[in-house]
């Protein structure tokens, strides 16, 4: 076998630093064979410039809207950005068509090896079979209105049916998930978490102050958006127990869930999540940090979450409320804003911590033989990503 051997200045595991005297052996395909000192690994070794990781995981992406790169400008805040996103994301299909495969092609040159991918139509399913990239294809759906939950549900059904002919395993690679807690009733919540094979969910959660005000008070700027809608709320009634807490009551004991944002997490909130109360198996915070800038929300109180030892990943949110899909581009935000936050902490988010929150660790995340995690190289100042493999 022709093997492939890499060293590096740095080389991160997915969990840790290890010897810069390393050379990392692939097969030619890319599975990893093993990790050795150099004096050992024989001829036919490239050396790169930087720090050789594992692929990035995007946890949370919008693939279908890369055709709204540019559309809607910035700081529109949460209201008029969702607003704006139902009104004018419809375009001619070659157009979107042309545009997922751009930003499918942006991702690999950005190092990403898989991504979790918000499905509200079937737009996607041919660009993904050709499985350039790993997916979990969240099929989102959403319904505030009590009496059209089965017809809301219905209506996703069919998208997730298209995307589960993709696949030997559907409930492996696709899910149905909630959009937000301010836009699914709790008819519609219960059809999505008992659907059969729904283990993986995500949920958009307190991106914004709105949004906890309308949990927890129903008041607020949410009312411009369903009168947009031309929705009728007065039926609402604020949630009791807090704005986290009410939501998440709604999933069960055997699924893991991406909460995605969490610009208004608060210690009260981190507080029941570490009080063992949880009603889920796994809870994984999902930090979009370009889009929430874009938006014009506040960024995440990311060091509140390591306080509580959250476990945190990343995501790049869509083209409507970003300039790239790079996980790099995220990371880099968070260091200039939060210097303090160890490289290899936030190489771990991307990789490892991705992968386990898409449960895609047995094949991704990290340099652990008979695993598939891609290769890629990062400078230093984190100022560039380059695929290896």
């Amino acid at each position: 076998m022709n093997y492939r051997k890499f060293q590096a200045d740095h080389l991160f595991t997915g969990f840790e630093w290890f010897s810069n005297d390393s050379v990392l052996i692939t097969s030619p395909g890319g599975e990893i064979v093993d990790l050795v000192p150099a004096a050992e690994a024989g001829e036919g070794i490239t050396r790169v410039s930087g720090i050789l990781s594992p692929g990035f995981v995007n946890c949370h992406c919008h693939l279908e809207l890369s055709h709204m790169k540019g559309i809607i400008p910035e700081n529109t805040g949460m209201v008029d950005f969702l607003v704006r996103v139902i009104q004018q994301r419809g375009f001619d299909a070659p157009i979107i068509k042309k545009a997922i495969e751009e930003g499918e092609n942006s991702m690999l040159q950005n190092g990403i090896v898989a991504v979790g991918d918000i499905c509200n139509t079937p737009n996607t399913v041919d660009q993904k079979k050709a499985g350039r990239l790993l997916y979990h294809n969240f099929i989102e759906t959403m319904g505030f209105i009590e009496n059209s939950a089965a017809q809301r549900f219905e209506a996703s059904l069919a998208v997730y049916d298209q995307f589960a002919r993709l696949y030997r395993t559907p409930a492996e690679s696709v899910s149905i998930v909630p959009h937000a807690p301010y836009s699914v009733s709790p008819a519609l919540f219960q059809m999505i978490t008992r659907f059969p094979g729904n283990q993986l969910l995500t949920i958009h959660s307190q991106e914004s102050t709105a949004e906890r005000e309308f949990i927890e008070k129903g008041t607020g700027d949410l009312h411009r958006l369903y009168e947009a809608l031309h929705i009728d709320i007065s039926f609402y009634k604020p949630a009791k127990n807090g704005s986290l807490p009410s939501y998440l009551s709604h999933f069960l004991p055997n699924q893991s869930l991406i909460l995605v944002h969490n610009t208004n997490t608060n210690s009260h909130d981190l507080e029941y999540v570490a009080s063992g109360e949880l009603p889920v198996a796994n809870l994984y915070f999902c930090l979009c940090p370009n889009a929430n800038l874009y938006i014009g929300n506040p960024l995440p109180d990311i060091d509140l979450l390591r306080q509580y030892r959250a476990v945190i990943v990343v995501g790049t949110d869509s083209l409507a409320s970003n300039h790239q899909l790079s996980i790099l581009a995220e990371l880099q935000t968070i260091h200039r804003h939060f210097p303090h936050i160890e490289k290899v902490e936030l190489l771990q988010w991307a990789t490892l911590n991705g992968a386990e929150a898409l449960q895609l660790d047995n094949v991704l995340g990290s340099f652990e033989p008979g695993k598939k995690p891609g290769v890629i190289v990062v400078k230093e100042d984190f100022s560039k990503v380059e695929r290896l493999l």
